[in-house]
């Protein structure tokens, strides 16, 4: 019932469930393994329309697609008309969809005018959405959350001005900027959103296993789900919501040994892309969260911070998952 091929713009998606852009953790590793458990699309890490303008070559690699199970969206911020329709004309050359941020509550975006800045200058907004699917060859996306604080919310309004301007699908996150990830998603103006416009509405916030994804479902009647920091150490959380939305059954959870085999695989796709030295220091924050809740994890987490080399990091984490 909820299951299903979800159709935005001229694309058609096998489902209707998806990975969320995340900074820092949603790079090309990251989405390899999330793609192996299923989710219909999946999204890089947010992008600056300026350095895209500015031909910057540390920008380009976050946009690196190659070999990846298609289909990627690519999320596009900034505030400049010009450098985001530029931004979208390249972007759409190499992507299945361009993606929109107007939603990220980072202090040193929001002070540039960008991200969740722009909920607070719906007429901005209009000119970056119009100007994105003009540029565009593919079908364009917007994300964003409900406004910028309880005293402006925007979210219904947004929604209109977005499905006007071109945009083929939206995704809210159903807080304020002033929460950035406190307190509950409100899923109750996702549900109007979804109320007020005919394009496809993602819900996205506090999806983290099978009974919250339907949740958000149910509450809101939207189209799709959006997962960010549930699937954070967690890939395989999208195998258990999607296999639980067609059967109403939970699978079990992966073994130590799964688990190891896994990070192992994630680890060496980290080193592949970034090299060793970079990708040993990076991939500290992955497994601080894939031994969440385990015995002995901070310790563990203590430990491997020190480690430099890939041969030190599989040898401690043999030792730690399969002890």
């Amino acid at each position: 019932m909820y299951l299903h091929e979800l159709q935005i713009g001229n694309l058609k998606l096998e489902n209707n469930i998806f990975l969320a852009p995340m900074a820092g953790i949603t790079d090309l590793p990251f989405r390899v393994i999330c793609k192996e458990f299923g989710p219909g699309i999946v999204f890089t890490e947010m992008v600056s329309s300026k350095a895209i303008f500015y031909n910057d070559e540390k920008t380009k690699k976050l946009m690196n697609i190659d070999g990846e199970k298609r289909p990627v969206a690519i999320q596009i911020f900034g505030s400049d008309v010009e450098t985001m329709g530029y931004a979208a004309k390249y972007v759409s050359q190499i992507a299945d969809i361009v993606d929109i941020n107007m939603g990220c509550p980072a202090p040193k975006v929001v002070k540039n005018g960008d991200g969740s800045r722009l909920l607070l200058d719906l007429e901005k907004a209009k000119e970056i959405l119009e100007a994105v699917v003009k540029n565009s060859k593919v079908p364009v996306t917007l994300k964003y959350r409900t406004g910028w604080d309880k005293e402006h919310i925007v979210a219904v309004e947004l929604a209109k001005i977005a499905e006007e301007a071109g945009i083929s699908a939206i995704t809210v996150h159903g807080r304020t900027r002033s929460e950035y990830y406190a307190g509950k998603a409100d899923l109750n103006s996702i549900k109007k959103v979804k109320e007020s416009i005919s394009i496809p509405v993602i819900g996205n916030g506090d999806v983290v296993d099978e009974l919250t994804a339907e949740k958000m479902f149910k509450e809101t009647g939207v189209d799709g789900i959006m997962i960010g920091r549930g699937a954070f150490g967690n890939p395989w959380i999208f195998k258990k919501i999607i296999n639980y939305l067609q059967t109403g059954e939970k699978l079990e959870d992966v073994s130590s040994k799964e688990k190891l085999e896994l990070i192992k695989r994630h680890l060496n796709l980290e080193i592949k892309e970034k090299g060793e030295y970079v990708a040993i220091r990076e991939f500290r924050k992955h497994l601080a969260v894939y031994s969440k809740n385990m015995a002995n994890a901070s310790e563990f987490r203590t430990y491997i911070n020190k480690i430099e080399s890939k041969e030190e990091l599989i040898q401690a984490l043999e030792n730690f998952f399969m002890e």
